[in-house]
């Protein structure tokens, strides 16, 4: 896996915050690869209740993470009961690392 323990801490600390504690995070894509190089870092957060306004919790959670992260690319997905789910959503989870 590609990010440091600070990273990792970090993403925790935002989705915890901004879900209320309830969101748990999925790192899938190339960052899981060490032999890679570069790339954005792709999240899944999955929350287990119904979310009211999806698109503007993950831009939130988006935002937080490049400012707290520095200038980085972030791709957030948001698995919850209320929403659509899609093939990208079950590749995440299932070839994701849970931070």
């Amino acid at each position: 896996m590609r990010l440091s323990p600070a990273e990792r801490q970090t993403i925790r600390q935002v989705v915890d915050r901004l879900t209320g504690g309830r969101g748990r995070v999925w790192l899938f894509g190339s960052r899981i690869d060490d032999a890679a190089r570069g790339g954005d870092i792709d999240l899944l957060i999955e929350c287990p209740e119904p979310v009211e306004h999806p698109a503007r919790l993950m831009a939130s959670i988006g935002a937080h993470l490049e400012m707290a992260l520095g200038e980085r690319r972030i791709d957030v997905l948001l698995q919850a009961p209320n929403l659509q789910q899609f093939p990208v959503h079950r590749v995440a989870r299932e070839t994701g690392v849970q931070l």
